[in-house]
């Protein structure tokens, strides 16, 4: 890990980020579709793969990387992390929380170029301008988010495991097929 951080710090990243693009997806839905909320996942206000990527990315190095590095990174490590979080899902659960099959270079239905585009100079954006505010909030408040990150992410683990048992039973269960999505 770079700088010294610990865990906790990138913990704290990782759920910032995940509720803020819990918050980013929920407005973009209210303008693409009308309503605010969605079937998500989880239960909880925030979107894992949100917090995934950025906490990569700054646990790779951030704005410290080669500008070439950095936009290498910033493009494939969230496609990366949409890509494999779709397949998971898709396998674990027999259905899609998103389909990219009808876009134009898309790959299984998981990524396609569009949204890559979007993903990257959100993630370059982040880096540039997001994160210092967030290493700041951090560290202003350390030993509080050093005592609130690890009770956040037992609730995040809660809800995972609450929404593996019931999403994972058969679909008679539910009446419906969960290939449908």
């Amino acid at each position: 890990m770079a700088g010294g951080s610990d865990w906790r710090e990138y913990a704290f990243y990782f759920l910032g980020y995940a509720v803020l693009g819990w918050m980013l997806e929920s407005f973009y839905n209210r303008y693409s579709a009308g309503t605010f909320l969605k079937e998500n996942f989880l239960k909880g206000p925030y979107k894992p793969m949100y917090g995934f990527a950025p906490a990569v990315l700054v646990a790779a190095g951030g704005t410290s990387l080669s500008w070439y590095l950095f936009a290498l990174l910033t493009l494939m490590v969230p496609s990366a992390v949409e890509y494999a979080s779709g397949v998971w899902l898709n396998r674990c659960f027999g259905r899609g929380w998103w389909h990219y099959g009808n876009h134009r270079f898309q790959w299984g239905g998981h990524i396609c170029l569009r949204f890559s585009m979007y993903w990257w100079a959100l993630s370059a954006a982040v880096l540039l301008w997001l994160q210092p505010f967030m290493s700041s909030l951090y560290a202003g408040g350390a030993p509080l988010w050093n005592t609130l990150v690890p009770m956040v992410l037992v609730l995040l683990a809660a809800d995972f495991a609450w929404t593996w048992r019931v999403r994972r039973r058969p679909a008679a269960e539910f009446g419906g097929d969960l290939q449908k999505g």
